[in-house]
């Protein structure tokens, strides 16, 4: 499965920012989808997750503010994330795998930076 991100810039505290990502491939390397991110001298911690099914998961950091979709109809998933802080910036990196717990473990994409000013 290769994966293609788009979206993510440089954004204001309070601000909003939507990342898309694009799968070709496997149908069943793309049952779920999301996102994990990178922070500067940080480890790569998961953000947001979601199946064809529907099922979703998220970071506590970020329930509330973030939201995952995708079209079941297109191995796609967005990510809005509203109410952006300056702890949000990092590299997000998409994701996909046969499921949830094992996305992981699955194809990933070239990281897309993400910016928040305070």
């Amino acid at each position: 499965v290769q994966l293609q991100a788009f979206g993510g810039g440089v954004v204001q505290a309070g601000g909003s920012l939507r990342l898309s990502c694009a799968a070709s491939g496997s149908d069943d390397g793309t049952v779920a989808m999301g996102w994990y991110r990178q922070a500067p001298g940080q480890q790569r911690e998961p953000v947001a997750f979601i199946t064809t099914s529907g099922a979703t998961w998220y970071a506590d950091s970020v329930r509330g503010r973030f939201g995952i979709s995708r079209d079941n109809g297109k191995p796609a998933v967005d990510l809005q994330m509203n109410s952006l802080q300056p702890e949000d910036t990092a590299v997000y990196f998409c994701v996909s795998g046969s499921t949830i717990a094992t996305v992981n473990q699955g194809s990933w994409g070239h990281g897309t930076e993400v910016t928040v000013s305070s």
